[in-house]
């Protein structure tokens, strides 16, 4: 029951692996572990780790720490190894945990390291600083991202990282004069749990199997600071991304591919072509035909582009749901050819024609993870397999019953169906790829093509790249850390609230632009709302999202039946979003103590302060 300790440059980490307690202390601050991981099982059971059979120091050319090896856990016969390690360089912290002998399936999650003690709640009490902060918080890359005061309990759904509960593998504390940014070094396999205990939130890692096994080494880093606040955890996860070869920038992506940069500082149009509701669908009204069948004509549309154009828009991005043939959400990936009640090929290419022949973007909705029973190449072979045998089942979206089409053989559908647009003399110059930046990484236990989670976001990856390779913008619903090095645009990415999508949701904790912080100058995010308008969908109810377009340097949607004032509102809001598209945000800080003045910094020295209340907004610089 030795006690170890490492000394870094200006932190220290002692150790017991034996009590599985670990401590690290900071500018006479101390962060503890005093909680016993564990192993839950299959089966039910949950086995705290035992005693260790080893332990001691262990040290490389770049680390010093304790290593520990765990095997008394009653029938279930695994080892378990872990380093707790100091970077003699950075001051970097890292947990490693390594299963060894697991069966397959045999675990469900494993807790390690435990979670940091986060103490005393000190409530939301703003300091007497200019930062209008609490004095204690958690931070949560919850999709914008969301500032949590020390006691303020919230709900976590799953606590999954690379859905909208973790866009980025991240998540710190801040208590007093010190905190921490916690980084999921390997962040594909793993979710958080939130939980309250004496007032203090506490954020607990739990890894998961891939493809049914433990497999390979698991790695937290903590990077502990002093006088810090949510803008240094994302500059310091920034430089962590960029340095591994991932922060790839809007420049980067225009390099690649010219034509995105036509996008920059466009409105969104988003409209639709034909729907149909299939009666195997949740939606399915079987008393109101007219609800499960209508369109409008690919020429009407063409003629609102044109319209549009003549009013005095003079750019945009447009986004066409519902041109296959059933409409939205239907056959895919087969929904050729173009719906004919609609007005066909000939109409969706004399929509293309007219929405570029006006100075805009053409750009389609497309989808390659829902996968329908009537597809017309439709085979159970490619659908994704879980570990039992059995195969994903939905029946709530328009098509109705479908599976998911396993990540590993999307690549091949997109590259098939664009080719079939550039043979059909349709013209696609954007496309949006359903659902691959919000929902969670597949698996397919399937043998003749099994993927991981990781593989699964670098399959789609890939067919964001087939898209790139023609010169297509690329985009797809939110914003996924793991998704971002392939994508320029997403449909929204808004904050986590209580009832997303309704007038009257709440913000869950302190709404922050996290994401923003760290990737402002990688991806174009749009805002749903005009600045008349209150809520929205991950707007809180009191907000505009016009205030929030504006703060956070994006453009906004406008309608293709815009009026004048509609049109100037929006013009402003995206010359805006255009001038600083290419620039990362450095700060975010809330002005006034109610909060409702709120400020960014951007690395061209351009300063945006809006207040929430009166949607005023002032730039400079």
């Amino acid at each position: 029951m030795a006690n170890y300790l490492v000394k870094g440059r200006s932190i220290t980490l002692s150790g017991n692996p034996s009590m599985c307690t670990y401590t690290v202390e900071i500018a006479g601050q101390t962060w503890s572990m005093t909680e016993r991981p564990y192993v839950r099982f299959t089966d039910g059971t949950v086995v705290p780790f035992p005693a260790p059979e080893t332990e001691g120091p262990c040290r490389t050319g770049t680390t010093e720490g304790i290593a520990a090896v765990y095997t008394d856990f009653g029938s279930h016969r695994i080892t378990v190894r872990t380093k707790a390690e100091i970077e003699t360089i950075t001051d970097d912290v890292y947990f490693t945990l390594l299963v060894e002998g697991d069966d397959k399936c045999e675990i469900d999650r494993v807790s390690f390291p435990a979670p940091f003690d986060f103490g005393t709640a000190y409530g939301d009490k703003p300091d007497n600083t200019t930062a209008n902060l609490p004095e204690s918080y958690t931070v949560l890359s919850r999709m914008q991202g969301t500032l949590v005061p020390a006691g303020t309990q919230i709900r976590i759904s799953g606590g999954q990282i690379m859905e909208r509960d973790g866009y980025m593998p991240i998540y710190g504390q801040v208590r007093g004069n010190t905190g921490y940014l916690a980084i999921y070094d390997t962040p594909f396999d793993v979710r958080y749990e939130l939980r309250y205990e004496n007032g203090g939130e506490k954020v607990a890692p739990l890894w998961i199997t891939s493809l049914g096994h433990m497999a390979y080494p698991r790695r937290m880093l903590y990077r502990f600071m002093e006088n810090c606040d949510y803008n240094d955890f994302a500059q310091s996860y920034r430089a962590y991304v960029k340095q591994r070869g991932r922060l790839i920038t809007l420049r980067e992506k225009i390099a690649r591919n010219p034509n995105v940069e036509k996008l920059l500082g466009c409105p969104v149009i988003h409209e639709g072509i034909a729907t149909h509701i299939s009666p195997d669908s949740d939606y399915y009204k079987p008393d109101d035909p007219a609800h499960n069948d209508y369109f409008t004509s690919f020429h009407t549309r063409a003629e609102q582009i044109k319209a549009l154009a003549s009013r005095g828009v003079k750019k945009a991005y447009t986004h066409f749901d519902g041109w296959g043939n059933h409409g939205y959400d239907n056959l895919h990936p087969d929904p050729f050819p173009p719906h004919e009640a609609a007005g066909g090929v000939e109409g969706m290419r004399e929509l293309a024609e007219a929405t570029t022949g006006s100075g805009f973007i053409f750009g389609i909705h497309d989808q390659y993870r829902d996968y329908y029973y009537d597809g017309p190449t439709f085979s159970m072979d490619n659908a994704i397999m879980y570990a039992d045998g059995t195969h994903p089942f939905c029946s709530v979206w328009y098509g109705g019953k479908h599976s998911f089409l396993c990540s590993s053989v999307a690549r091949d559908y997109v590259r098939r169906n664009y080719a079939t647009f550039e043979e059909l003399g349709i013209g696609v110059e954007a496309s949006y790829l359903d659902v691959f930046s919000v929902v969670q990484l597949d698996e397919c236990f399937n043998p003749a093509h099994p993927a991981t989670r990781e593989q699964c976001a670098q399959y789609r990856r890939e067919c964001l790249d087939v898209l790139t390779d023609r010169g297509i913008i690329p985009s797809s619903e939110e914003v996924l850390d793991c998704i971002l090095p392939s994508q320029v645009l997403c449909h929204h990415a808004p904050f986590f609230t209580s009832n997303l999508g309704s007038s009257e949701a709440k913000p869950v904790g302190i709404p922050i632009p996290l994401l923003n912080l760290v990737y402002h100058d990688c991806v174009v995010i749009p805002w749903i709302g005009r600045k008349n308008s209150r809520g929205g969908w991950g707007i809180p109810g009191n907000d505009s999202a016009y205030a929030h377009a504006w703060l956070n340097g994006g453009p906004q949607y406008l309608s293709i039946n815009a009026d004048e004032e509609a049109i100037a509102e929006v013009t402003a809001t995206c010359a805006n979003a255009e001038k600083l598209a290419l620039q990362p945000m450095l700060k975010h800080e809330f002005v006034t103590a109610d909060r409702r003045t709120q400020r960014t910094t951007f690395a061209d020295g351009t300063t945006i302060t809006v207040n929430f209340d009166t949607n005023e907004v002032t730039v400079n610089g």
